[in-house]
Protein backbone atom coordinates (compact mmCIF):
# COMPACT_ATOMS: atom_id res chain seq x y z
CA UNK A 1 0.00 0.00 0.00
CA UNK A 2 1.02 3.37 -0.59
CA UNK A 3 2.02 5.86 1.98
CA UNK A 4 2.22 9.64 1.92
CA UNK A 5 5.32 10.41 4.36
CA UNK A 6 6.34 14.13 4.02
CA UNK A 7 9.80 15.15 1.91
CA UNK A 8 12.64 14.17 4.69
CA UNK A 9 15.31 17.38 4.07
CA UNK A 10 18.27 17.44 4.70
CA UNK A 11 20.04 18.14 7.80
CA UNK A 12 21.86 21.86 8.13
CA UNK A 13 23.13 24.13 10.07
CA UNK A 14 20.56 26.75 9.17
CA UNK A 15 17.22 27.04 7.28
CA UNK A 16 17.55 28.45 3.28
CA UNK A 17 15.96 31.33 2.53
CA UNK A 18 12.47 32.18 1.66
CA UNK A 19 10.48 30.05 3.85
CA UNK A 20 7.02 31.65 2.78
CA UNK A 21 4.71 29.30 0.42
CA UNK A 22 6.83 26.08 1.98
CA UNK A 23 4.20 23.35 2.46
CA UNK A 24 3.75 19.52 3.74
CA UNK A 25 1.31 17.12 3.64
CA UNK A 26 -0.21 14.97 6.65
CA UNK A 27 -2.88 11.84 6.01
CA UNK A 28 -5.91 12.26 8.62
CA UNK A 29 -8.82 10.31 9.13
CA UNK A 30 -11.66 12.78 7.01
CA UNK A 31 -14.44 11.86 9.40
CA UNK A 32 -15.16 9.39 12.44
CA UNK A 33 -16.64 6.01 11.78
CA UNK A 34 -19.88 6.29 14.03
CA UNK A 35 -23.72 4.78 14.29
CA UNK A 36 -25.77 7.07 11.85
CA UNK A 37 -27.62 9.55 13.87
CA UNK A 38 -31.20 9.09 15.48
CA UNK A 39 -31.67 11.92 17.74
CA UNK A 40 -32.21 15.60 17.05
CA UNK A 41 -31.59 18.87 19.15
CA UNK A 42 -32.36 22.29 17.91
CA UNK A 43 -29.76 25.10 20.01
CA UNK A 44 -28.73 28.67 19.65
CA UNK A 45 -24.95 28.10 20.97
CA UNK A 46 -23.44 24.50 21.24
CA UNK A 47 -20.45 25.07 23.64
CA UNK A 48 -18.15 22.03 23.87
CA UNK A 49 -16.06 21.87 27.08
CA UNK A 50 -16.80 22.74 30.82
CA UNK A 51 -13.70 24.54 31.65
CA UNK A 52 -12.88 27.72 32.36
CA UNK A 53 -13.08 28.55 28.75
CA UNK A 54 -16.90 27.02 28.31
CA UNK A 55 -18.18 28.02 31.54
CA UNK A 56 -17.04 31.52 30.91
CA UNK A 57 -18.88 32.07 27.64
CA UNK A 58 -21.89 29.84 29.22
CA UNK A 59 -21.59 32.35 32.29
CA UNK A 60 -22.04 35.30 30.47
CA UNK A 61 -24.44 34.37 28.05
CA UNK A 62 -27.37 33.14 30.63
CA UNK A 63 -29.95 35.87 30.30
CA UNK A 64 -29.40 36.71 26.60
CA UNK A 65 -32.22 35.45 25.15
CA UNK A 66 -29.86 32.69 23.27
CA UNK A 67 -30.51 28.85 24.06
CA UNK A 68 -27.52 27.54 25.21
CA UNK A 69 -26.25 23.90 25.28
CA UNK A 70 -23.14 22.90 26.95
CA UNK A 71 -21.21 19.49 26.34
CA UNK A 72 -18.67 17.20 28.38
CA UNK A 73 -17.57 14.17 27.18
CA UNK A 74 -16.74 13.24 31.09
CA UNK A 75 -18.64 15.00 33.85
CA UNK A 76 -18.52 18.85 34.67
CA UNK A 77 -15.25 19.35 36.38
CA UNK A 78 -13.20 16.64 35.12
CA UNK A 79 -11.10 18.89 32.95
CA UNK A 80 -7.49 20.52 32.80
CA UNK A 81 -8.92 23.46 34.95
CA UNK A 82 -9.17 22.40 38.45
CA UNK A 83 -5.18 20.98 38.08
CA UNK A 84 -4.11 24.62 37.66
CA UNK A 85 -1.71 25.11 40.48
CA UNK A 86 -0.32 28.47 39.08
CA UNK A 87 -2.47 31.48 38.52
CA UNK A 88 -4.37 34.60 36.92
CA UNK A 89 -1.91 36.43 35.15
CA UNK A 90 -3.12 40.31 35.92
CA UNK A 91 -1.96 44.22 37.03
CA UNK A 92 -2.06 45.81 40.10
CA UNK A 93 0.64 45.44 42.10
CA UNK A 94 2.49 48.96 42.66
CA UNK A 95 5.53 48.31 40.53
CA UNK A 96 3.71 46.60 38.07
CA UNK A 97 2.51 48.15 34.60
CA UNK A 98 0.62 47.01 31.68
CA UNK A 99 2.85 47.64 29.19
CA UNK A 100 5.77 45.45 31.11
CA UNK A 101 3.50 42.56 31.10
CA UNK A 102 2.63 43.24 27.38
CA UNK A 103 6.67 42.83 26.80
CA UNK A 104 7.27 39.78 29.13
CA UNK A 105 4.41 38.30 27.05
CA UNK A 106 6.12 39.02 23.69
CA UNK A 107 9.58 37.75 24.75
CA UNK A 108 8.12 34.69 25.86
CA UNK A 109 6.24 34.73 22.50
CA UNK A 110 9.40 34.56 20.69
CA UNK A 111 8.90 36.63 17.64
CA UNK A 112 5.18 35.12 16.95
CA UNK A 113 3.01 36.48 19.22
CA UNK A 114 0.48 38.99 18.03
CA UNK A 115 1.81 42.23 19.74
CA UNK A 116 -2.08 43.95 19.37
CA UNK A 117 -4.22 40.78 20.68
CA UNK A 118 -1.58 40.77 23.60
CA UNK A 119 -2.15 44.08 24.03
CA UNK A 120 -5.67 43.97 24.14
CA UNK A 121 -6.19 41.00 26.65
CA UNK A 122 -3.20 42.78 29.25
CA UNK A 123 -6.15 46.01 28.72
CA UNK A 124 -8.80 44.12 29.44
CA UNK A 125 -7.33 42.22 32.22
CA UNK A 126 -9.06 44.38 35.23
CA UNK A 127 -12.31 43.59 33.82
CA UNK A 128 -12.48 40.12 33.24
CA UNK A 129 -10.80 39.04 36.50
CA UNK A 130 -13.30 41.83 37.95
CA UNK A 131 -16.21 39.51 36.64
CA UNK A 132 -14.41 36.59 38.08
CA UNK A 133 -14.63 38.16 41.23
CA UNK A 134 -17.87 39.26 40.98
CA UNK A 135 -19.13 35.67 40.53
CA UNK A 136 -18.01 34.65 44.06
CA UNK A 137 -14.14 33.83 43.83
CA UNK A 138 -12.09 33.96 46.73
CA UNK A 139 -8.26 34.62 45.60
CA UNK A 140 -5.54 34.87 48.28
CA UNK A 141 -4.80 37.93 50.35
CA UNK A 142 -2.12 40.41 51.96
CA UNK A 143 -3.08 40.53 55.77
CA UNK A 144 -4.60 44.40 54.40
CA UNK A 145 -6.60 42.32 52.66
CA UNK A 146 -5.37 43.65 49.12
CA UNK A 147 -5.10 40.86 46.32
CA UNK A 148 -1.92 38.86 47.08
CA UNK A 149 0.85 39.16 44.22
CA UNK A 150 3.35 36.53 43.12
CA UNK A 151 5.86 35.77 40.24
CA UNK A 152 6.44 33.31 38.31
CA UNK A 153 9.19 32.22 35.50
CA UNK A 154 9.22 35.05 32.81
CA UNK A 155 7.27 37.42 34.20
CA UNK A 156 9.43 40.83 35.35
CA UNK A 157 7.05 41.88 38.34
CA UNK A 158 5.41 40.15 40.67
CA UNK A 159 1.26 39.99 39.01
CA UNK A 160 0.01 36.67 39.41
CA UNK A 161 -3.21 36.18 41.66
CA UNK A 162 -3.93 32.72 43.24
CA UNK A 163 -6.10 31.31 45.27
CA UNK A 164 -5.42 28.44 47.94
CA UNK A 165 -2.10 28.84 47.45
CA UNK A 166 -1.85 26.69 44.80
CA UNK A 167 -5.40 25.58 43.88
CA UNK A 168 -6.04 28.51 41.86
CA UNK A 169 -7.99 26.32 39.00
CA UNK A 170 -9.86 24.94 41.33
CA UNK A 171 -11.36 28.11 42.96
CA UNK A 172 -12.08 29.08 39.00
CA UNK A 173 -13.67 26.00 38.55
CA UNK A 174 -15.45 26.09 41.59
CA UNK A 175 -16.90 29.85 40.99
CA UNK A 176 -17.92 29.03 37.80
CA UNK A 177 -19.30 25.98 37.93
CA UNK A 178 -21.79 27.36 40.58
CA UNK A 179 -22.68 30.06 38.66
CA UNK A 180 -23.37 28.49 35.62
CA UNK A 181 -25.37 25.50 36.83
CA UNK A 182 -27.01 27.63 39.32
CA UNK A 183 -28.80 29.96 37.03
CA UNK A 184 -31.34 26.96 35.15
CA UNK A 185 -30.89 28.52 32.06
CA UNK A 186 -27.63 26.43 30.33
CA UNK A 187 -28.75 22.91 29.40
CA UNK A 188 -25.97 20.53 30.48
CA UNK A 189 -24.97 17.28 28.94
CA UNK A 190 -22.60 14.93 29.94
CA UNK A 191 -21.26 11.87 28.96
CA UNK A 192 -21.33 13.51 25.66
CA UNK A 193 -19.10 13.44 23.04
CA UNK A 194 -17.96 15.91 20.22
CA UNK A 195 -18.19 13.42 16.89
CA UNK A 196 -18.17 16.24 14.01
CA UNK A 197 -18.76 19.76 13.15
CA UNK A 198 -21.64 19.59 10.23
CA UNK A 199 -21.34 22.60 7.98
CA UNK A 200 -23.25 23.48 5.06
CA UNK A 201 -22.29 23.93 1.22
CA UNK A 202 -20.23 26.99 1.98
CA UNK A 203 -18.49 26.07 4.48
CA UNK A 204 -20.67 27.64 7.74
CA UNK A 205 -20.74 25.66 10.51
CA UNK A 206 -24.20 25.19 11.14
CA UNK A 207 -24.47 22.08 13.66
CA UNK A 208 -22.21 18.71 15.23
CA UNK A 209 -22.88 15.34 15.76
CA UNK A 210 -22.67 14.06 19.33
CA UNK A 211 -22.24 10.35 20.62
CA UNK A 212 -24.28 9.95 24.34
CA UNK A 213 -21.98 7.56 26.06
CA UNK A 214 -22.68 4.92 28.22
CA UNK A 215 -19.98 4.33 31.58
CA UNK A 216 -17.74 2.30 29.90
CA UNK A 217 -17.52 4.78 26.71
CA UNK A 218 -19.70 2.67 24.50
CA UNK A 219 -22.18 4.68 22.20
CA UNK A 220 -25.83 4.60 23.03
CA UNK A 221 -27.21 7.25 20.43
CA UNK A 222 -25.67 10.20 17.92
CA UNK A 223 -27.63 13.35 18.15
CA UNK A 224 -27.37 15.78 15.21
CA UNK A 225 -27.51 19.07 16.37
CA UNK A 226 -28.56 21.93 14.60
CA UNK A 227 -27.27 25.55 15.88
CA UNK A 228 -26.24 28.80 15.26
CA UNK A 229 -22.94 29.33 16.67
CA UNK A 230 -20.99 25.84 17.55
CA UNK A 231 -18.34 27.26 20.69
CA UNK A 232 -14.92 24.96 20.85
CA UNK A 233 -13.99 25.27 24.23
CA UNK A 234 -12.65 21.72 24.97
CA UNK A 235 -8.78 22.19 25.99
CA UNK A 236 -5.65 21.02 24.91
CA UNK A 237 -4.36 17.56 23.77
CA UNK A 238 -1.72 16.92 26.23
CA UNK A 239 -2.01 13.12 26.44
CA UNK A 240 -1.35 12.80 22.82
CA UNK A 241 2.05 12.54 24.69
CA UNK A 242 2.85 9.55 27.01
CA UNK A 243 4.27 11.94 29.76
CA UNK A 244 1.64 14.77 30.35
CA UNK A 245 0.50 17.20 33.28
CA UNK A 246 -3.01 16.92 31.98
CA UNK A 247 -5.56 15.00 32.53
CA UNK A 248 -6.88 11.70 30.87
CA UNK A 249 -9.70 14.07 28.88
CA UNK A 250 -7.00 16.10 26.88
CA UNK A 251 -7.59 14.07 23.95
CA UNK A 252 -7.10 17.21 21.12
CA UNK A 253 -11.37 16.01 20.16
CA UNK A 254 -12.40 19.99 19.31
CA UNK A 255 -8.82 20.44 17.19
CA UNK A 256 -9.24 17.62 14.99
CA UNK A 257 -12.90 18.52 14.50
CA UNK A 258 -11.60 21.29 13.56
CA UNK A 259 -9.34 20.04 11.48
CA UNK A 260 -11.93 17.50 9.84
CA UNK A 261 -14.33 19.85 9.06
CA UNK A 262 -11.80 22.53 7.51
CA UNK A 263 -10.88 25.05 9.85
CA UNK A 264 -7.50 26.58 9.64
CA UNK A 265 -4.94 25.90 12.50
CA UNK A 266 -1.94 27.20 13.19
CA UNK A 267 1.63 26.71 15.49
CA UNK A 268 0.81 23.23 16.18
CA UNK A 269 4.17 22.47 16.57
CA UNK A 270 4.37 24.49 19.90
CA UNK A 271 3.55 22.37 22.85
CA UNK A 272 4.97 23.77 25.85
CA UNK A 273 6.80 21.11 28.26
CA UNK A 274 6.13 22.08 31.95
CA UNK A 275 9.47 21.51 33.25
CA UNK A 276 8.86 20.53 36.28
CA UNK A 277 6.22 17.73 36.61
CA UNK A 278 6.92 15.11 39.40
CA UNK A 279 9.05 12.17 37.78
CA UNK A 280 8.11 9.65 40.37
CA UNK A 281 4.58 8.19 40.05
CA UNK A 282 2.08 7.58 43.05
CA UNK A 283 1.95 3.57 44.29
CA UNK A 284 -0.38 2.24 42.01
CA UNK A 285 -1.33 4.71 39.63
CA UNK A 286 -1.22 4.74 36.10
CA UNK A 287 -1.18 6.88 33.06
CA UNK A 288 0.34 9.73 31.36
CA UNK A 289 -1.23 12.34 33.81
CA UNK A 290 2.05 13.49 36.19
CA UNK A 291 0.96 15.68 39.25
CA UNK A 292 2.83 19.63 38.68
CA UNK A 293 5.19 20.86 40.77
CA UNK A 294 4.42 24.34 39.97
CA UNK A 295 6.57 27.04 38.94
CA UNK A 296 5.23 29.29 41.34
CA UNK A 297 7.45 27.37 43.36
CA UNK A 298 10.55 28.30 41.60
CA UNK A 299 9.04 31.75 42.03
CA UNK A 300 9.42 31.28 45.85
CA UNK A 301 13.25 30.64 45.24
CA UNK A 302 13.07 26.53 44.95
CA UNK A 303 16.66 26.08 42.57
CA UNK A 304 17.18 23.17 40.13
CA UNK A 305 19.92 20.84 40.70
CA UNK A 306 21.49 18.08 38.13
CA UNK A 307 21.95 14.65 39.61
CA UNK A 308 25.48 15.97 39.94
CA UNK A 309 23.81 18.45 43.04
CA UNK A 310 25.15 21.42 40.51
CA UNK A 311 22.83 24.50 39.52
CA UNK A 312 22.58 24.58 36.13
CA UNK A 313 20.46 27.38 35.05
CA UNK A 314 22.81 30.37 36.99
CA UNK A 315 24.46 31.63 33.27
CA UNK A 316 22.20 30.08 31.05
CA UNK A 317 19.84 32.52 31.10
CA UNK A 318 19.35 36.26 33.23
CA UNK A 319 16.41 34.90 35.02
CA UNK A 320 17.88 31.83 36.36
CA UNK A 321 15.72 29.41 37.56
CA UNK A 322 12.68 31.74 36.80
CA UNK A 323 13.59 31.81 32.97
CA UNK A 324 10.84 31.21 30.70
CA UNK A 325 9.40 27.54 30.47
CA UNK A 326 10.56 27.09 26.80
CA UNK A 327 14.16 28.09 28.44
CA UNK A 328 14.10 25.86 31.62
CA UNK A 329 12.36 22.76 29.92
CA UNK A 330 14.89 22.55 27.35
CA UNK A 331 18.11 23.13 29.67
CA UNK A 332 16.40 19.89 32.21
CA UNK A 333 16.29 17.74 28.77
CA UNK A 334 19.70 18.26 27.80
CA UNK A 335 21.10 17.62 31.06
CA UNK A 336 19.12 14.58 31.44
CA UNK A 337 20.37 13.62 28.18
CA UNK A 338 24.22 14.39 29.32
CA UNK A 339 23.56 12.45 33.16
CA UNK A 340 21.31 10.02 32.16
CA UNK A 341 19.42 10.32 35.33
CA UNK A 342 16.42 10.59 33.70
CA UNK A 343 15.59 13.90 36.03
CA UNK A 344 17.03 16.57 37.99
CA UNK A 345 16.45 17.71 41.22
CA UNK A 346 14.00 20.88 42.55
CA UNK A 347 15.95 21.75 46.17
CA UNK A 348 12.83 23.97 48.18
CA UNK A 349 14.21 22.33 51.54
CA UNK A 350 15.60 26.15 52.70
CA UNK A 351 11.80 27.79 52.18
CA UNK A 352 11.14 25.63 55.06
CA UNK A 353 8.13 23.95 56.15
CA UNK A 354 5.41 26.73 57.03
CA UNK A 355 6.00 28.26 53.52
CA UNK A 356 5.38 25.30 51.72
CA UNK A 357 2.55 24.11 53.88
CA UNK A 358 0.83 27.26 53.48
CA UNK A 359 1.76 28.29 49.49
CA UNK A 360 1.87 24.87 48.29
CA UNK A 361 -0.38 22.11 49.69
CA UNK A 362 -1.78 20.21 46.85
CA UNK A 363 2.21 20.48 45.69
CA UNK A 364 3.59 18.72 49.38
CA UNK A 365 0.41 16.03 49.15
CA UNK A 366 0.99 14.95 45.52
CA UNK A 367 4.47 14.77 46.65
CA UNK A 368 4.42 12.69 49.87
CA UNK A 369 1.92 10.55 48.08
CA UNK A 370 4.39 9.49 45.75
CA UNK A 371 7.09 8.84 48.54
CA UNK A 372 9.00 12.25 48.23
CA UNK A 373 9.01 15.02 51.01
CA UNK A 374 9.92 18.62 49.70
CA UNK A 375 10.55 19.45 53.01
CA UNK A 376 13.44 17.38 53.87
CA UNK A 377 14.46 16.04 50.25
CA UNK A 378 14.98 17.56 46.98
CA UNK A 379 12.05 16.81 44.62
CA UNK A 380 12.67 14.36 41.47
CA UNK A 381 11.42 16.40 38.30
CA UNK A 382 11.57 16.08 34.39
CA UNK A 383 9.64 18.46 31.73
CA UNK A 384 6.07 17.04 30.65
CA UNK A 385 3.35 18.15 27.96
CA UNK A 386 1.95 20.92 29.37
CA UNK A 387 -0.15 23.77 27.22
CA UNK A 388 -0.89 23.92 23.50
CA UNK A 389 0.11 27.33 22.36
CA UNK A 390 -1.25 26.91 18.92
CA UNK A 391 -4.83 25.65 18.02
CA UNK A 392 -7.97 26.72 16.00
CA UNK A 393 -7.02 29.90 14.56
CA UNK A 394 -9.39 32.70 16.18
CA UNK A 395 -9.62 36.77 17.12
CA UNK A 396 -10.24 37.45 20.79
CA UNK A 397 -14.04 36.97 20.23
CA UNK A 398 -13.16 33.66 19.33
CA UNK A 399 -14.29 33.92 15.81
CA UNK A 400 -12.05 31.11 13.26
CA UNK A 401 -11.78 31.20 9.87
CA UNK A 402 -15.29 29.23 9.56
CA UNK A 403 -18.59 31.19 10.04
CA UNK A 404 -20.43 29.90 12.89
CA UNK A 405 -17.47 28.26 14.38
CA UNK A 406 -15.58 30.01 17.49
CA UNK A 407 -12.91 28.54 19.52
CA UNK A 408 -11.94 29.79 23.54
CA UNK A 409 -9.01 28.69 25.56
CA UNK A 410 -6.43 25.90 24.92
CA UNK A 411 -7.82 24.60 21.83
CA UNK A 412 -7.51 27.86 19.91
CA UNK A 413 -4.85 30.00 18.95
CA UNK A 414 -5.40 33.98 19.36
CA UNK A 415 -1.72 34.89 18.67
CA UNK A 416 -1.55 35.54 22.26
CA UNK A 417 0.76 32.65 23.45
CA UNK A 418 2.86 32.88 20.07
CA UNK A 419 5.89 30.41 20.28
CA UNK A 420 5.53 29.89 23.87
CA UNK A 421 3.22 30.72 26.67
CA UNK A 422 4.01 32.99 29.73
CA UNK A 423 3.33 31.38 32.31
CA UNK A 424 -0.40 32.24 33.91
CA UNK A 425 -1.60 34.00 30.83
CA UNK A 426 -3.80 30.96 30.00
CA UNK A 427 -6.81 31.44 32.85
CA UNK A 428 -6.29 35.26 31.87
CA UNK A 429 -7.38 34.35 28.20
CA UNK A 430 -9.88 32.09 28.38
CA UNK A 431 -11.69 34.51 30.93
CA UNK A 432 -11.01 37.45 28.88
CA UNK A 433 -12.01 35.68 25.32
CA UNK A 434 -14.83 34.14 26.98
CA UNK A 435 -16.04 37.45 28.17
CA UNK A 436 -15.84 38.89 24.71
CA UNK A 437 -17.37 35.51 22.71
CA UNK A 438 -20.32 35.90 25.71
CA UNK A 439 -21.01 39.44 24.28
CA UNK A 440 -21.83 38.74 21.03
CA UNK A 441 -25.80 38.69 20.93
CA UNK A 442 -28.42 37.71 18.08
CA UNK A 443 -27.42 39.94 15.55
CA UNK A 444 -23.75 38.63 15.36
CA UNK A 445 -24.34 35.04 15.11
CA UNK A 446 -25.26 33.21 11.90
CA UNK A 447 -29.26 32.39 10.81
CA UNK A 448 -30.11 28.89 12.18
CA UNK A 449 -30.17 26.14 10.03
CA UNK A 450 -32.89 22.73 11.10
CA UNK A 451 -31.10 19.76 11.59
CA UNK A 452 -31.48 17.55 9.26
CA UNK A 453 -34.49 14.43 9.92
CA UNK A 454 -32.22 11.96 11.57
CA UNK A 455 -32.34 8.22 10.01
CA UNK A 456 -32.48 5.05 11.10
CA UNK A 457 -29.55 2.55 12.18
CA UNK A 458 -26.55 1.77 9.35
CA UNK A 459 -23.17 3.47 9.92
CA UNK A 460 -21.54 6.42 8.08
CA UNK A 461 -19.83 5.05 4.78
CA UNK A 462 -17.04 7.45 5.05
CA UNK A 463 -15.73 7.33 8.19
CA UNK A 464 -12.73 6.05 9.22
CA UNK A 465 -10.63 4.76 12.87
CA UNK A 466 -7.17 4.75 14.26
CA UNK A 467 -8.30 1.67 16.52
CA UNK A 468 -7.89 2.29 20.52
CA UNK A 469 -5.06 -0.68 20.39
CA UNK A 470 -2.92 1.91 18.28
CA UNK A 471 -2.71 4.39 21.43
CA UNK A 472 0.07 3.50 23.79
CA UNK A 473 2.69 2.85 20.78
CA UNK A 474 1.14 6.29 19.07
CA UNK A 475 1.56 8.59 22.72
CA UNK A 476 5.46 6.68 23.33
CA UNK A 477 6.42 7.45 20.03
CA UNK A 478 5.51 11.86 20.53
CA UNK A 479 7.38 11.31 23.40
CA UNK A 480 10.33 10.11 22.07
CA UNK A 481 10.68 11.54 18.59
CA UNK A 482 8.04 15.32 19.06
CA UNK A 483 8.91 15.64 23.14
CA UNK A 484 11.38 18.92 24.24
CA UNK A 485 14.07 17.78 21.75
CA UNK A 486 13.20 17.25 18.02
CA UNK A 487 15.70 15.17 15.75
CA UNK A 488 14.58 15.76 12.17
CA UNK A 489 15.38 12.05 11.05
CA UNK A 490 13.06 10.91 13.89
CA UNK A 491 10.37 13.26 13.14
CA UNK A 492 10.47 12.31 9.69
CA UNK A 493 10.12 8.46 10.61
CA UNK A 494 7.13 9.36 12.87
CA UNK A 495 5.50 11.07 10.12
CA UNK A 496 5.59 8.12 8.27
CA UNK A 497 4.66 5.36 11.15
CA UNK A 498 1.34 7.75 11.73
CA UNK A 499 0.72 7.57 8.12
CA UNK A 500 0.19 3.97 7.98
CA UNK A 501 -2.35 4.45 10.93
CA UNK A 502 -4.95 6.22 8.37
CA UNK A 503 -7.08 3.42 7.09
CA UNK A 504 -10.74 2.23 6.90
CA UNK A 505 -11.08 0.51 10.90
CA UNK A 506 -14.37 -0.72 12.27
CA UNK A 507 -12.83 -0.38 16.29
CA UNK A 508 -13.76 -2.65 18.86
CA UNK A 509 -16.24 -5.02 18.86
CA UNK A 510 -19.92 -3.82 18.93
CA UNK A 511 -18.93 -0.99 17.27
CA UNK A 512 -16.41 1.91 17.25
CA UNK A 513 -16.90 4.05 20.86
CA UNK A 514 -14.70 6.40 23.07
CA UNK A 515 -11.56 4.34 23.22
CA UNK A 516 -11.01 4.77 19.48
CA UNK A 517 -12.47 8.19 19.14
CA UNK A 518 -10.26 9.69 21.26
CA UNK A 519 -7.54 7.49 19.55
CA UNK A 520 -8.30 8.84 16.15
CA UNK A 521 -8.56 12.39 17.61
CA UNK A 522 -4.90 12.17 19.05
CA UNK A 523 -3.26 10.59 15.90
CA UNK A 524 -5.19 13.97 13.95
CA UNK A 525 -3.61 15.87 16.52
CA UNK A 526 -0.08 13.94 16.51
CA UNK A 527 0.33 14.20 12.63
CA UNK A 528 -0.48 17.93 11.89
CA UNK A 529 2.21 18.26 14.95
CA UNK A 530 4.64 15.95 13.55
CA UNK A 531 4.78 17.56 9.99
CA UNK A 532 4.69 20.98 11.45
CA UNK A 533 7.58 20.38 13.61
CA UNK A 534 9.08 18.96 10.79
CA UNK A 535 8.42 21.57 7.84
CA UNK A 536 9.54 24.53 10.63
CA UNK A 537 13.74 24.04 10.26
CA UNK A 538 14.44 26.35 13.26
CA UNK A 539 14.42 26.41 17.33
CA UNK A 540 11.72 28.79 18.58
CA UNK A 541 10.08 28.95 21.38
CA UNK A 542 9.17 25.87 22.90
CA UNK A 543 10.13 24.18 19.53
CA UNK A 544 13.45 22.47 19.74
CA UNK A 545 15.41 21.13 16.82
CA UNK A 546 18.46 19.33 17.75
CA UNK A 547 20.01 20.03 14.07
CA UNK A 548 19.15 23.94 14.21
CA UNK A 549 19.68 25.36 17.93
CA UNK A 550 19.20 29.12 17.19
CA UNK A 551 15.50 30.62 15.52
CA UNK A 552 16.21 32.71 12.56
CA UNK A 553 14.24 35.69 11.69
CA UNK A 554 13.18 34.17 7.86
CA UNK A 555 10.94 31.69 10.45
CA UNK A 556 8.81 34.45 12.22
CA UNK A 557 5.60 32.88 10.38
CA UNK A 558 2.92 30.68 11.13
CA UNK A 559 2.23 27.05 9.87
CA UNK A 560 -1.25 26.81 8.86
CA UNK A 561 -2.54 23.63 8.46
CA UNK A 562 -6.10 23.21 6.55
CA UNK A 563 -7.61 19.85 5.28
CA UNK A 564 -7.31 19.77 1.58
CA UNK A 565 -9.98 17.79 -0.45
CA UNK A 566 -7.59 18.26 -3.77
CA UNK A 567 -5.06 16.04 -1.70
CA UNK A 568 -5.67 12.11 -2.16
CA UNK A 569 -2.89 10.55 0.29
CA UNK A 570 -3.49 6.98 -1.02
CA UNK A 571 -5.48 6.03 -3.98
CA UNK A 572 -5.22 2.62 -2.82
CA UNK A 573 -7.61 3.22 0.25
CA UNK A 574 -11.35 3.51 0.76
CA UNK A 575 -12.41 6.01 -1.21
CA UNK A 576 -14.02 9.69 1.04
CA UNK A 577 -12.04 7.72 4.33
CA UNK A 578 -8.59 9.05 4.47
CA UNK A 579 -7.75 13.30 4.21
CA UNK A 580 -5.08 15.06 3.68
CA UNK A 581 -3.66 18.39 6.06
CA UNK A 582 -2.14 20.57 4.17
CA UNK A 583 0.62 22.90 6.29
CA UNK A 584 1.96 25.75 4.78
CA UNK A 585 4.18 28.54 5.98
CA UNK A 586 2.36 31.65 5.75
CA UNK A 587 3.52 35.37 6.05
Amino acid sequence: MATTVPVQRSVRARPVRPVVGRTAAAPVVARLAAPAATAALETDVLVVGTGIAGLAVAHGLAGSGLRVDLVTKASVGEGSTPWAQGGIATGGAPDDAPALHVADTLAAGAGLADEAAVTTLVAEAAVAVGALLDAGARFDTDADGTLAWTREGGHSRSRIIHAGGDATGLEVQRTLQSAVLGTGAVRVHERTFLLDLLTADDGTVVGALLARLGADGSCHEVVRVGARAVVLASGGHGQVFDSTTNPAVATGDGLAAAVRAGAAVADAEFVQFHPTALAARRPGRTGAQRPLVSEAVRGEGAVLLDAHGTRFMVGRHPLADLAPRDVVAAAIGERIAATGAGHVLLDARHLGAAVLERRFPTVLASCRAAGVDPVTEPVPVLPAAHYACGGVVADLSGRTSLAGLFAVGEVARTGVHGANRLASNSLLEALGVGRRLAALRRADLPPRRPAEAPTAGGRTPSGGLVPAHARAALTAGMSRDAGVLRDPVALASRAGLLADLVRPARGTDGGPGLADWETTNLHTVASVLVAAALLREESRGCHRRTDVTTPDDAWRHPVVATLDPTLDPDHDREPGTPGAVRLEVRP
